[in-house]
């Protein structure tokens, strides 16, 4: 088979891509057949050497089809993961945030209740240097009852805070899968 001939054979086997594609693919068999009759070989044997056209157009259309493919599915998770980031956005900001605004002020009043109780003593301390004559004994006593629940309460809102940033942080990657497509 000469040069022409193997042209014209691959040309008609990969009619299914475009014009611009089949004429580079072309081109480049033309450039090989032209370095192989600069190294002195026949057309016959430049085209036995790159073997049956039928293969070679397999290949080709092969390589073309994953080619899109690879475009068609990028595009397509594109697309999927800006539906999904505008619908968990619209989401979270309509259902999520309230409840999430709400744990956080109640977390921060639990911490604000918790520190005031633990610092009752230095009130009392202070009203005892102030009022000396007004000491009662029976306010020692609430203000060391007050310290230890706000102990108490110190311990609760540490864990709370905890498992709050915990489940926080678990939405968040929740979330960023669910975008990835990982879900």
């Amino acid at each position: 088979m000469n040069k022409q001939q193997f042209l014209n054979r691959l040309d008609q086997s990969i009619q299914a891509l475009s014009k611009e594609e089949r004429q580079d693919i072309i081109d480049d068999f033309e450039e090989h057949f032209a370095f192989g009759e600069e190294e002195g070989k026949s057309e016959s044997e430049i085209a036995a050497s790159l073997g049956s056209v039928e293969k070679i157009a397999d290949e080709l259309l092969a390589a073309h089809q994953t080619e899109e493919d690879i475009m068609e599915t990028t595009s397509n998770n594109t697309a999927k993961a800006v539906a999904i980031t505008i619908g968990l956005i619209l989401f979270n900001l309509m259902i999520v945030l309230g409840p999430f605004l709400g744990i956080v002020g109640t977390l921060f009043g639990g911490w604000l209740v918790s520190v005031s109780f633990v610092l009752s003593p230095l009130l009392l301390l202070i009203n005892l240097v102030i009022y000396p004559a007004s000491f009662v004994i029976f306010e020692l006593f609430v203000v060391i009852g007050l310290c230890g629940l706000g102990l108490l309460i110190g311990i609760l809102m540490f864990l709370a805070s905890k498992g709050a940033t915990y489940l926080t942080k678990r939405y968040v990657q929740f979330n960023i899968q669910l975008v990835k497509g990982g879900v």
